[in-house]
Order: structure tokens, then sequence, then C-alpha cells
């Protein structure tokens, strides 16, 4: 199944109508009905300014960043990113093509029955 795989690099810090704009990312898919969307924060990276940001030290906690991603069809994409434009976000996204699959071992067809 074809699909595009989007994501979005948002400060920790960064809100959205007094959320955390990855929670808000998060909710607008799901109120869009995408099939699925994840957060991930990061240990450590640096941006275009090249600082170092890592969690350890106290200084820089709470400046990483956070990506949300979501795997979802062209026009989903496209509706996600015209609604941050409508909200005058200023984010950073990649947009990527993808094969998107299941592997599942654990389905058995009606006519092999359960495994003994």
């Amino acid at each position: 199944m074809d699909r595009v795989f989007l994501r979005f690099y948002v400060h920790e810090q960064h809100r959205l109508h007094w959320k955390p704009l990855w929670e808000w990312l998060l909710e607008e898919g799901n109120r869009m009905g995408v099939a699925g969307g994840s957060a991930f924060r990061a240990m450590a990276g640096f941006g275009r300014h090249r600082v170092l940001h890592e969690d350890r030290f106290f200084e820089l906690q709470g400046s990483l960043a956070i990506e949300v991603e979501f795997i979802v069809t062209e026009d989903e994409a496209q509706q996600l990113l015209e609604r941050l434009a409508r909200e005058k976000v200023r984010v950073c996204y990649a947009m990527i093509p993808a094969r998107f699959g299941v592997i599942d071992t654990l389905e058995v067809s009606p006519a092999q029955g359960p495994a003994a």
C-alpha cells in the first residue's frame, strides 16, 4: 500500500492553542481520521544554528526536538499541511514516499485452523 511518511520536527516548548504542538498534531491527525500517528522525544540533536542539545545538560532541558510522524495518503498529508498553514504555524517537516504493509505471522486462515 503506497503512502507518504510525514514527519514533523517541533520544539518541545512550541505550543498551539495552549497545548504542546506535538500533542495538537496528534489530536488533529486523529480528528481527521488518519490511521495512526506517533511522537518521539529526541535524546540529542542540533539544528540550523549548530547548537548541540542534549537532555543531560540542565541548561538545555526542554529545548530538544519532538518528532511527530504519520503514514498517510498524499491527500491526508496535504490536508494536515494546509491546516497548519491556516493556523500560521512555522514548522519543519519531511514528506517521503513510503510503502506500508503488515507482516502478520499470527493470523491463521480459516481453512488451516489453529497450529498444532
